[in-house]
């Protein structure tokens, strides 16, 4: 008799457990632990938005949506984005998903078919080369450079044998690296897509997180619109992590494939943040910007300190992350953050979980308060004292 591991599918065996995972549940062992690990943010979601969320249970309303989402929500929606240069039809080119890594999950299975190559920049966040697979396509791993400041550039692209596929994904503000991209350098990756015909998955959940310049979208850029899906959600900026809610802008004909296949899996995204997202688009920029420039103000400190103490660290510009290297003397990012947590309890992500590119380095998130970054920086300090 065959037992139930016999029966998994291939790709489920092959599919790897998240890196991320092992540090947490080391974490979980100790006490005393300070985990800069986690994105996500240390702040409640306004309360203007659990307030509407509340108000929605009140009264009962429980019930599924339309499959694309509120209708009032996706028209709140095109008139958010619109702050980014973006426009889109309600009616046809906006889904609301059950979080931003549903829609991602959604275009790759619309847009793949088995033996389709997507190329990936790296280090990227984890999800993407599985869902990739997922779909039936292979992963072209296209590396990134922390003395390029880990943007995406038209030769890493070449390089990597990005021609060769046929979807690109791109992420910026950057998780895990805190990257951004000015218009001049996403122009070159628009280049690139234009030239090879690459259709683009961009993933800006991070847009209202960039502290020194605007956001800018690759989908605003000459002749990217109509090849381009863009992603984004109520998770970071509105720290309505729980609330799992996204949505995705595209052309009319991405959006209808993503939507069948989204009726078929999820049938809506969650009623109950559905409102709650109303009211935050509605009313909450303020509380946003309180949140962004708090962010900010612990990444100055971060950097720094990470500089002071002697691991290098490059100035990242978005998100609420930095990948600082590893110092002098350790090569191995995991080890390192294996023998941190051991000894000081501090609790980091090796840069390697997210791909090439991220040996050597470590994720590092600031979304934590003041007092615990200041603290973990010292318990930081004093290990490589005793080194």
């Amino acid at each position: 008799m065959t037992g139930p591991s016999d029966r998994l599918s291939q790709r489920a065996k092959e599919t790897p457990p998240s890196g991320i995972r092992r540090f947490f549940e080391l974490a979980e062992e100790m006490d005393d632990i300070i985990s800069l690990g986690v994105g996500e943010p240390d702040f409640s979601a306004p309360w203007a938005a659990r307030a509407a969320a509340i108000d929605s249970l009140e009264r009962g309303r429980t019930s599924y949506t339309a499959n694309l989402g509120r209708r009032d929500l996706r028209q709140r929606i095109a008139s958010h984005v619109t702050r980014y240069d973006l426009s889109y039809d309600p009616d046809e080119e906006i889904l609301v998903s059950t979080g931003a890594s549903e829609a991602v999950d959604l275009a790759m299975r619309a847009l793949v078919d088995p033996g389709d190559a997507v190329a990936v920049p790296q280090p990227s966040y984890i999800s993407y080369g599985p869902t990739v697979s997922f779909s039936g396509g292979d992963v072209v791993q296209v590396e990134t450079h922390a003395e390029n400041d880990f943007v995406l550039t038209y030769d890493d692209l070449e390089r990597a044998g990005a021609a060769e596929a046929s979807a690109l994904v791109l992420c910026y503000p950057n998780n895990p690296t805190g990257a951004v991209m000015t218009r001049e350098e996403l122009s070159e990756v628009a280049e690139f897509a234009r030239e090879h015909d690459l259709f683009v998955l961009s993933d800006e959940i991070y847009a209202a997180l960039r502290y020194e310049d605007d956001h800018v979208s690759i989908a605003t850029l000459p002749g990217m619109r109509d090849r381009t899906v863009v992603f984004n959600g109520f998770s970071k900026a509105y720290a309505m992590t729980g609330m799992r809610l996204g949505y995705a802008l595209g052309p009319s004909e991405m959006i209808d494939a993503m939507n069948r296949i989204h009726q078929y899996t999820m049938l809506s995204a969650p009623t109950t943040a559905q409102f709650a997202a109303l009211e935050a688009l509605e009313s909450c920029d303020g509380a946003v910007e309180e949140m962004r420039r708090e962010f900010d103000r612990r990444r100055q400190f971060v950097i720094s300190r990470f500089n002071e103490i002697g691991m290098d660290c490059f100035e990242a510009k978005g998100a609420f992350y930095v990948f600082p290297k590893c110092p002098p003397g350790w090569d191995d990012d995991e080890a390192f953050a294996e023998a941190l947590i051991r000894e000081e309890r501090v609790a980091l992500v090796p840069g390697r979980v997210f791909g090439s590119g991220g040996a050597g380095h470590l994720r590092v998130s600031y979304a934590s308060g003041m007092n615990e970054l200041k603290e973990a920086l010292n318990r930081i300090e004093s290990f490589l004292e005793t080194q």
